[in-house]
């Protein structure tokens, strides 16, 4: 294994990371309606590579999101150049494409499914001249929030 390799596992990890976190993230544009009540989400995203021994430590963090989601539950990294595209909700079930510009140049896909009202579990599956990465997804909802406060 070169010396190359662990510094590019190290630079793509940290982009995929970017670039699936927040899971569920939206931006709510502000809107004289009355507000909105979104839901508190406990998000945790767990990135492996394939070829490394092991999975990157797994990140948890709160995320405020719309009851419904309209767009992709996952935000975009400006500075890879990221674009979502094809998002569909069916039931219970989200599913989206990724394409990033990079460097390095990668496409994914998303699926998250919900497990009842209180919980989801899903994965973004990326494919880069580096290699395939996996980034798993969970959540478990906390409570009401107002996802138009940043």
């Amino acid at each position: 294994m070169s010396s190359v390799f662990p510094r590019r596992f190290v630079a793509i990890a940290t982009l995929v990371l970017l670039i699936s976190l927040p899971v569920l993230a939206a931006d709510t544009p502000p809107t004289t309606a009355p507000k909105e009540t979104g839901d508190l989400w406990e998000s945790t995203s767990q990135m492996s590579m394939e070829g490394m021994p092991m999975a990157l430590p797994a990140q948890t963090r709160k995320i405020c999101t719309s009851k419904e989601w309209k767009e992709p539950p996952a935000a975009t990294d400006e500075r890879q150049k990221c674009q979502n595209s094809e998002f569909k909700a069916v039931g219970p079930k989200a599913t989206w494409k990724v394409i990033c510009a990079g460097p390095p140049a990668m496409t994914g896909e998303g699926e998250i499914t919900r497990n009842g009202a209180d919980a989801y579990t899903g994965q973004i599956k990326f494919a880069s001249e580096e290699g395939a990465m996996t980034i798993k997804l969970s959540g478990k909802r906390l409570g009401p929030c107002d996802p138009g406060k940043k």
